[in-house]
This record gives structure tokens, sequence and C-alpha cells, in this order.
């Protein structure tokens, strides 16, 4: 039986990552720009799909009643939050990955902060309807649902990559990441509490935060390792 180790088989070097999260920040920022700002073009899209969404959704009782089961407690940020956790102490108890425990709940730590710190800066209303469908607190801008969504599902593709899952195992889990990354953030804008804009902020936030998390884990090890 082979002793547990505190880094991952199939660990690979920083490069890609970071080409990936340096090629999302100029559009992140742009897009936070655009909502800070109110322009005038993103924000009278985010109106059209917005009333076009909830006449849907109103129009639509049963099927908005299973979004808010899937939002509120399949997709909640909260479930997402509840998978990471089971994740970072298996790696931690069962592969003696600490180091990459650690990582995991930093990155989920820094999403969550960077989040919350965007929506009190940006302060973006949410959308209001005489007849909602659903309800949410706080600032609209990122969403928070969407970008939970992404940072957590991104993290488990990368632990599950590093410890060289199954063909199987991989193409499921691919699979139903993606269709929780893009079905919560589509019923945050059904269900009238999220501009699609707030969405697509937390979508490409969420991925910023994997990608420096991937990259900055590697070159962690990188520095590390004996030379």
């Amino acid at each position: 039986m082979h002793p547990p180790v505190d880094s991952p088989p199939h660990a690979t070097g920083p490069g890609i990552a970071l080409r990936v999260a340096a090629a999302l920040v100029l559009p992140t920022a742009l897009l936070v720009l655009l909502v800070a700002i109110s322009w005038d073009p993103l924000m009278a899209l985010d109106g059209d799909i917005a009333r076009t969404t909830h006449r849907w959704a109103v129009d639509d009782p049963d099927l908005t009643q299973a979004f808010r089961i899937l939002t509120d407690w399949v997709w909640d940020p909260w479930t997402m939050r509840a998978l990471v956790t089971v994740a970072v102490l298996r790696l931690a108890l069962h592969h003696g990955a600490w180091w990459l425990a650690l990582w995991l709940t930093a990155a989920c730590v820094l999403g969550s902060l960077l989040s919350q710190g965007l929506k009190a800066a940006v302060d973006r209303e949410r959308p209001v309807w005489p007849d909602p469908v659903d309800s949410a607190h706080f600032a609209a801008f990122p969403s928070g649902h969407a970008m939970t969504a992404t940072v957590v599902c991104g993290l488990l593709l990368w632990v599950l990559r590093l410890y060289g899952a199954g063909r199987l195992l991989w193409r499921t889990a691919l699979a139903v990441s993606v269709v929780s990354v893009v079905g919560v953030g589509l019923t945050r804008i059904w269900l009238g509490v999220h501009w699609t804009s707030d969405v697509l902020g937390g979508w490409l936030l969420g991925a910023l935060v994997v990608a420096l998390a991937m990259g900055s884990y590697a070159r962690f090890r990188g520095a590390a390792e004996p030379r």
C-alpha cells in the first residue's frame, strides 16, 4: 500500500492555465465596467431578455416551479460548497494532499469574497416585476449562483483530471458540470432574479478564479520541488 502524498500524480505545468486566466481578464474587466457605468446598449439588451423570459416564466408555472427547485436546492451555492467540502476532506484525509485541499478551499473563499465585493461595489439592482415568480436578496452583479457553480465544478473537474479519472467518470462529471453551470445561469434569468449580464459575469469571474487556482498551484508545486 502506497503512503499518501501531498501532490497528485498527474499535475501539469502552469502555462496553459495562466494563459487562460490572462485571456479572461480583459473580457471580464470590460463586462464589469460596462455594468458599472450602466452602458445603455447592454442595459437595453438585458431588459429585452428579462421581459421575454419573465413572460415565459409567468405563462408556464410548472416549469418555473421545477427551475425554482433546481436553483434553490440542487444548484444552490451552499449545495455546491458542500460538494467541494467533501472533496477537500477526501483530498486531505484520504490522499494526504493537504496543499491541494488548501488550494481548493482558498479558491472557493476567494470566489465568494470577489462575488460579494463586486456586488457591494457595483450595487446593481435586480429586476423588479409586478408579478414576480421568485425573489432574491443582495445586489445583482455578479450572479453568485452562476459564479459558485463555475468555481466548484471547475475545481472538481481539475481534481479529477489531476488524479487521472477514467474516461467514463470524466465524461460523466464533465456533462454534469456543463449542465449545472449553464443550467443554474439560465434558471436565474428565467426566474427573473438576475439580468443576463449578471450571469455572464458570474461565469467569467468563476472561470478566472479556477484558472488562477490551477496555474498558481502548478507554479507553487514547481517551485517547491527539489532541483
